[in-house]
């Protein structure tokens, strides 16, 4: 029985098939879509998610032996949709800053960080779905009467291929509307004054394996050559779904290097974290996932790497040199109006050295942000390893400065598509029940993986680095 996984993410649409048995991985395929804007805004056209999710499909030569298909896209990201579900204008990204205002805004009418923490387990960003649609409303409000549905990309992408217009409540809980610890949308988020959203406008919440339809029942998934009756399940978020891939367990912390660096954990008790550094979301299933993201990782460092005319992998011992690599400002710390600033520079500094402190300034804000995880949580075990994901996982320098700005065991998981491999995992669900994690575990087990044992944490790096970041928040706030 073959199962798919599909992974929209930023920059590319990726398929797995999967051979729900074993885990084998029988074809795989990838396929580019553009990012466009400047000056923080990034977005993309939802069409150009459908169009390559059509293509990779069908570039695996499988999708007619498919029995099972979810989706896991990029979380946040805003899709408004006419009458016949066409998109009304580009979707916003998740690394589009220029909602920033709108979310602060938000705080306020809410009532504080702490009443956004209480009641929907985070606090808005400019990241988030809900300072998007208030930037919409702002800044185009002639086009709000043509709006007859708001989704994420998932549920964009899944509506198409059932033909029922469904989300899942991990990637919902991202909307910064919908609540975790109630599960439902939050009334009095979609009556404030910056918000003004129907609820009718929005999609039924589901868990993320439960079956949505079969490709009988939409004309999308006929048309992209899977078989009639091919079951599509709800599907979620890449950070969701990317969880499931690891086949992590309760206690194990996940950080993942990809264009954005994210820690997370799963827990059995919604977050509440009024500072924001920790978004309370829910995991796939039943239970929850706080998380913490920034925008800058992997994309960063290359860009360091470029200016520099190095490799990724020619890196020298920083020394004093200290770079906060905030190219499109930051999430967490949240400076969305920040810009990246380098700091010890010597004589004999050499552009190796400026490059490893890239490398540190990006890998330590992902592990302050896992302590702060572990403070508002309580559900990261000390003595269990940290699951190195995403791309940068496949790199030495990363491996190497995670290893010694943690002090612990990492744990490399050999396979890049782990986002489509959890949506693989939630499709094989739908069909025969059971724990997606558990499948994933499994599947897992049959795979190759790299084990690093820990080292002695260089905690003066890590001291360095974080009175550099306290020295300059001043500079990173300013508007």
């Amino acid at each position: 029985m073959l199962v798919a996984g599909v992974d929209c993410s930023t920059q590319a649409t990726k398929v797995v098939i999967i051979d729900a048995a074993d885990g084998r991985i029988v074809a795989r395929a990838k396929v580019p879509h553009r990012v466009s804007g400047a000056n923080g805004r990034r977005e993309s056209n939802p069409e150009e998610w459908w169009t390559a999710m059509g293509v990779a499909l069908r570039e695996t030569g499988r999708v007619g032996d498919v029995a099972a298909i979810a989706v896991a896209a990029q979380q946040h990201a805003l899709v408004v949709l006419d009458a016949d579900g066409v998109p009304l204008r580009p979707a916003p990204l998740w690394n589009d800053t220029t909602s920033a205002a709108d979310a602060d805004r938000l705080i306020a009418e809410l009532g504080g960080p702490a009443v956004w923490s209480a009641q929907l387990g985070s606090v808005p960003t400019t990241a988030f779905t809900v300072a998007k649609w208030a930037s919409l409303r702002r800044s185009a409000p002639t086009m709000l009467d043509q709006v007859k549905a708001v989704r994420l990309p998932h549920d964009f992408l899944t509506e198409r291929l059932g033909g029922r217009a469904v989300s899942d409540r991990g990637d919902a809980s991202g909307t910064g509307w919908w609540s975790p610890a109630d599960e439902g949308y939050v009334p009095e988020v979609l009556a404030l004054e910056s918000v003004g959203l129907d609820a009718e406008l929005l999609p039924e919440v589901l868990s993320g394996a439960e079956p949505v339809a079969t490709a009988g029942d939409g004309a999308g998934a006929k048309a992209l050559g899977l078989p009639s009756g091919t079951v599509v399940a709800a599907g979620t978020g890449d950070n969701m779904a990317a969880a499931v891939g690891l086949g992590l367990a309760p206690g194990t912390p996940g950080l993942s290097l990809g264009t954005s660096g994210t820690v997370f954990a799963l827990a059995d008790r919604p977050a509440d974290d009024p500072t924001g550094t920790i978004a309370g979301f829910a995991d796939a299933g039943q239970g929850f996932m706080p998380l913490a993201c920034t925008l800058n990782a992997t994309l960063a460092v290359d860009r360091v790497a470029a200016w520099l005319r190095l490799e990724r992998e020619d890196v020298e011992p920083a020394g004093e040199v200290t770079v906060l690599p905030y190219l499109d400002g930051e999430r967490t710390p949240n400076y969305p109006r920040a810009a990246s600033t380098i700091t010890g520079l010597r004589h004999d500094t050499t552009s190796k050295q400026i490059l490893q402190a890239a490398y540190d300034g990006v890998v330590e804000g992902l592990l302050a942000a896992l302590d702060k995880l572990d403070e508002v949580s309580r559900c990261v075990d000390s003595g269990a390893p940290l699951v190195l994901a995403g791309g940068g996982s496949m790199g030495d320098a990363w491996r190497a400065t995670v290893s010694r700005l943690s002090g612990r065991s990492v744990r490399v998981s050999m396979e890049p598509e782990l986002v489509a491999v959890g949506a693989a995992a939630l499709a094989a669900v739908s069909l025969s029940g059971g724990a997606a994690a558990t499948i994933a575990r499994e599947w897992a087990s049959r795979k190759p993986s790299l084990t690093i044992e820990p080292v002695e944490r260089d905690e003066a790096r890590r001291a360095h680095l974080r009175a550099v970041r306290e020295l300059l928040e001043p500079l990173n706030e300013v508007e």
